[in-house]
């Protein structure tokens, strides 16, 4: 996101957006990709309020927040774009706050990938998970990316945590 320190990503994170919703597809290919046309939406505020369950040393995909919220609401899937969006909203807005912080840097992209649009980018990522114990390897020549190794086996049980 562009111009980070002048806005309020607080403010963004508790504007609902007139979500949640549902919206019908009707391209093929997404249907296909994404198996089926029911496509849920869920406001900003609801990314957070996963990623705050999420306790020391355990990690979260944004795929799996995507899949609960579609299978809680009953839905197909939800909507991808906002997900990577709102998720970015939820770490900034943490990263503004004096006290009340979000673990964001718990939640990773698809296959345990850092995310570089969280504050600070990868390196500070990379910093706050290995304080956490984990250990990130970097793939790639060109397209260089970062991981957290075996992050399967830290992962966080979303169901079990909202129980």
């Amino acid at each position: 996101m562009a111009n980070e320190d002048k806005k309020d990503f607080n403010a963004m994170l508790n504007d609902s957006k007139d979500m949640p919703k549902f919206q019908t597809i009707t391209d093929e290919k997404s249907i296909e990709k994404y198996g089926g046309d029911r496509m849920y939406f869920a406001p900003p505020v609801d990314y957070d309020k996963i990623m705050r369950l999420v306790p020391f040393g355990k990690l979260l995909t944004v795929g799996e927040i995507r899949d609960y919220f579609a299978k809680k609401n009953g839905a197909d899937f939800t909507e991808p774009i906002t997900a990577g969006i709102f998720i970015s909203i939820a770490a900034w807005a943490s990263y503004q706050r004096n006290e009340d912080k979000t673990p964001y840097w718990r939640t990773l992209k698809a296959n345990g990938e850092l995310n570089a649009k969280y504050p600070g980018g990868i390196a500070a990522h990379k910093e706050m998970l290995e304080k956490e114990g984990h250990t990130i390897v970097q793939k790639g020549r060109k397209n260089i990316r970062y991981y957290v190794k075996d992050y399967e086996k830290a992962l966080f049980s979303i169901d079990a945590g909202t129980r």
